[in-house]
């Protein structure tokens, strides 16, 4: 938002413009990249329409993985863990290092 601007005068000035902007109830936002993992905590989201055109906004605390969907398919592959999730969480505690993370899942 604008600082210093009243909300309900923005909101005003937007119609005017023929945009729209809503918040949207959200935990986290997760994008997906071909180098990793982009996960934004407590984000906040906001949508505007303007012109049959839909924007979403998002701010919050971002965790960068360094991890892609091959290095969690070569420890899922070569552990025998299945669980997503978990193999997922070792590869962020060990800052993406597949072999030090299926070292740990082995161990």
């Amino acid at each position: 938002m604008i600082p210093g601007m009243n909300p309900k005068q923005l909101e005003a000035m937007l119609k005017q413009l023929g945009m729209k902007m809503e918040n949207l109830p959200a935990n986290q936002v997760i994008i997906k990249t071909d180098s990793g993992d982009i996960i934004i905590n407590n984000p906040q989201v906001i949508k505007t329409t303007m012109k049959g055109q839909v924007i979403y906004q998002v701010s919050g605390d971002v965790n960068e993985s360094s991890f892609s969907e091959d290095d969690i398919n070569l420890v899922i592959e070569q552990t025998g863990v299945k669980d997503r999730k978990r193999v997922e969480e070792v590869l962020r505690e060990t800052n993406g290092e597949v072999v030090e993370a299926i070292m740990k899942l082995k161990s």
